[in-house]
C-alpha cells in the first residue's frame, strides 16, 4: 500500500527508521507516562513489520511524528486477524481524527493482506474511546475483560485498573456505523452512573431487557477532582458489565450527551 497524504499535508507512512521507532516509543511515555511498563519498544515495532505486522505513523509536514499506531498479525479460529495493540496521538495534534484515520489506514493494510478482522482493547470508562470504537468506526464489543494488562502498569491512567472491551472490526466487508439512540431505548434502566443512583454492592441489579450504563468523559480526569466517587462509579460499572454481558446482553451502541460523558445501551439477544 503507498503512503497516504491528507489534505493538511500529513503523510500516514511505516516508521521507517531507527529513530522514528525510537519517537514512538517517547509518544507512548508522553502518553502513559515514563514508567509505564507495557510500553513497545523500537525493536519489535521493526519486527512487526518484518512478519504481517503494522507500526505506521502521522508525520507532519516537516516531518515530525504526530501519532502511530501499531499490531500484530496472526491466527485465531482458522482466520487470519490482526491484533491492534497501540494507537497514540501526541496532545498537539489532537482533535484532528488522526487517531480515526491511522486506525481505517491499519485496516486498509490489513485488507491488502488478506486479513479478516481486526481486535483491539479499550478502556471501556472514556467516554472519547467508546465514541471514538463504536460509533465512528463502527466496531463491534467482543467481550469484557476484567484488568487485562494487571493492576500495575505505572501509569497514571490506569490508576483505577484496566478493565478492558475487545472491540472486533470486520476487514473484509465495509462498515457503516448506524447505531440506536437511547430514544430506541426509552425502557432502558439505568445502572451505574457517579451521581449516587446506582444499585448498592450487593444491590441485585434490575431483570429487564435493556439497559443503559452510564461512564465519564475521562475516569483520569473524574479522579482527579472526586476519587472516592470515581472509583464506586468504576466498580459499579465493572459489576454492571460483568453481570449483564454474560447473560447473554450485547452491547447495542453507544451514546455521547453535550457534557462529553456518555452511555452503553445493552439489550438481551432474541
Amino acid at each position: 500500500m503507498q503512503n497516504v497524504t491528507l489534505a493538511d499535508g500529513i503523510v500516514i507512512r511505516d516508521l521507517a527508521t531507527h529513530e522514528e521507532r525510537a519517537e514512538a516509543v517517547r509518544i507512548q511515555q508522553e502518553t502513559w507516562g515514563a514508567g509505564f511498563s507495557e510500553s513497545v519498544p523500537a525493536a519489535i515495532l521493526m519486527v512487526a513489520l518484518k512478519t504481517g505486522g503494522i507500526a505506521a505513523g502521522a508525520f507532519s509536514e516537516r516531518g515530525r511524528l504526530l501519532g502511530f499506531v501499531f499490531g500484530i498479525t496472526g491466527v485465531r479460529d482458522g482466520l487470519l486477524i490482526h491484533w491492534s495493540d497501540l494507537l497514540a496521538v501526541r496532545a498537539e495534534a489532537r482533535g484532528r481524527h488522526l487517531g480515526e484515520t491511522l486506525k481505517r489506514y491499519q485496516r486498509d493494510r490489513c485488507r491488502d493482506i488478506g486479513v479478516e478482522r481486526m481486535f483491539w482493547t479499550f478502556d471501556p470508562f472514556v467516554a472519547r474511546n467508546a465514541h471514538l470504537n463504536l460509533t465512528q468506526l463502527g466496531a463491534s464489543v467482543h467481550e469484557f475483560v476484567e484488568n487485562m494488562y494487571g493492576v500495575n502498569t505505572n501509569s497514571r491512567s490506569h490508576a483505577l485498573g484496566t478493565d478492558r472491551f475487545v472491540a472486533a472490526w470486520p476487514v473484509r466487508a465495509d462498515v457503516v456505523p448506524g447505531l440506536p439512540s437511547v430514544a430506541a431505548f426509552s425502557a432502558a434502566v439505568v445502572v451505574a452512573s457517579g451521581d449516587g443512583d446506582c444499585p448498592a454492592p450487593g444491590e441485585p441489579l434490575p431483570e429487564t431487557d435493556a439497559v443503559a450504563v452510564r461512564i465519564p468523559h475521562d475516569h483520569v480526569v473524574a479522579h482527579d477532582k472526586d476519587p472516592a466517587r470515581t472509583r464506586a462509579w468504576y466498580v459499579a460499572v465493572r459489576r454492571a458489565l460483568s453481570h449483564y454481558l454474560p447473560r447473554g446482553f450485547v452491547v447495542r451502541g453507544f451514546e455521547r450527551s453535550e457534557h462529553g460523558d456518555g452511555r452503553y445501551l445493552l439489550s438481551r439477544n432474541p
